[in-house]
């Protein structure tokens, strides 16, 4: 049995598809052992902290003494190597528990400086890059400086210390993946490296990380080589693709109380907030995340394998070590990356019969597309792949909940590029 039992693929892509299996390979054992290492972290860290089945029920009104709402927190804490986190469905976006954590942080006055050039579009709004929006960071007098990246795309770590050494910065931010991009993402490696050249001229600013995308894909999280401050979205990787909303922020514990009192109000802090029987999804999400951010990456190798192939740039290639879950394919025309988009629609679970269209998304500067048929609205654990219409037209796909059904989702999205004339097979 094979794909041509259930879908139309046309044969000569299926002889592509061979190939790139095949060339997989190395780099999914290389996965298996990590998700391995992250399965058993997970399970520890629920054992440790004593998870019961008392742990998933909710509370509602205030949510005072919710056992299992604290015990979530340790365990995300251990499982993000920090000393404490806060991890609740109320956060509503990645942008929005960002937004907590800069504001819980930063006061009138403070500077913060981007280690990683601009940072992407939905959150250039919270810092008030391009204007001083109602309610930014520029709003409440905090300013706001960038490292720009080097020529390759990489972090420029003399410029990142020129930079603090000339000005006092409260934090120093580091978004790990791309965003619409094609910079590489930021693996561990990369984050321990500037996080060190901060404290060597620096030592008290404060580094935060835009974890987002980026948990679970190696065996360490960014806490573990000393950033201070993370946050991300649990409709992403650390949901596992059951989580149905939310976010955490997990780092230094006089952080975490100090991002309390902005996510609630001051003097209540985390000691509030209703779970709502929302603790079973979040539990099991977490727990599921090391096997479901396995099968992401699976994905993600698999889709650059396979358009290596079909002769487009890709990045991170099939082979190269990476930071997070994003596979970026470079299409290079409008038409490309509307047929790719719309194929990937077309297998997904949720929504397949569906045709994406360009449209003018909110907090974007240019018309995007988006393939996203999932359980979750805009889940991007799940399978999906979107895109402004701008040069270089590249596709950023994500997710993937098992790498089968997601390998389908690839081979549809090459099928349908090939069905409308957008590529060329010889």
């Amino acid at each position: 049995m094979n794909i041509t039992d259930f879908f139309n693929i046309n044969e000569k892509l299926l002889e592509f598809d061979k190939q790139a299996s095949e060339a997989a390979k190395a780099r999914f054992e290389q996965i298996d052992d990590i998700t391995e290492y992250n399965q058993l972290k997970v399970l520890s860290a629920f054992i440790k902290n004593g998870a019961s089945e008392a742990s998933l029920s909710g509370s509602t009104g205030y949510g005072y003494d919710d056992r299992g709402r604290e015990t979530l927190e340790r365990i995300m804490a251990e499982c993000m190597g920090a000393e404490d986190a806060l991890i609740r469905h109320s956060f509503a976006s990645g942008t929005h528990t960002l937004t907590v954590a800069l504001f819980g942080i930063l006061r009138p006055g403070d500077k913060v400086i981007s280690l990683t050039g601009r940072p992407y579009d939905t959150i250039t709004g919270v810092f008030g890059i391009d204007s001083v929006t109602d309610g930014s960071l520029a709003d409440f007098g905090i300013e706001y400086a960038q490292v720009d990246l080097l020529k390759d795309g990489t972090p420029d770590i003399e410029g990142i210390k020129s930079a603090l050494k000339r000005d006092n910065y409260k934090m120093a931010y580091i978004q790990r993946s791309r965003g619409y991009s094609t910079r590489p993402s930021l693996t561990v490696e990369d984050i321990e490296k500037i996080t060190a050249a901060v404290r060597e001229v620096s030592k008290d600013s404060i580094v935060m990380v835009d974890n987002c995308y980026g948990e679970f894909v190696e065996k360490k999280e960014p806490c573990d080589v000393g950033a201070d401050l993370i946050a991300g979205s649990l409709i992403k990787n650390p949901g596992g693709g059951i989580a149905p909303t939310g976010g955490y922020i997990a780092g230094r514990s006089d952080l975490i109380e100090k991002c309390a009192a902005r996510m609630t109000c001051p003097g209540v802090g985390r000691e509030v907030g209703a779970t709502l029987g929302y603790n079973r999804e979040l539990y099991l999400g977490l727990f599921s995340a090391p096997h479901v951010v396995g099968e992401a990456l699976k994905t993600a190798v698999y889709a650059a394998a396979l358009f290596e192939l079909l002769g487009f740039e890709v990045s991170p290639k099939s082979d190269e070590k990476r930071g997070d879950i994003i596979q970026c394919v470079t299409l290079g025309a409008a038409e490309r990356l509307i047929a790719f988009c719309k194929g990937m629609q077309s297998g997904a679970p949720i929504d397949s019969y569906l045709s994406p269209e360009p449209w003018d998304m909110p907090g974007y500067a240019d018309p995007v597309i988006m393939a996203a048929g999932a359980f979750t609205l805009g889940a991007s654990i799940e399978l999906s792949a979107d895109g402004p219409l701008r040069e270089p037209y590249c596709a950023w796909m994500q997710g993937g909940l098992n790498f089968h059904s997601a390998k389908a989702g690839v081979l549809l999205a090459a099928n349908k590029m090939l069905a409308d004339g957008a590529l060329k097979i010889d």
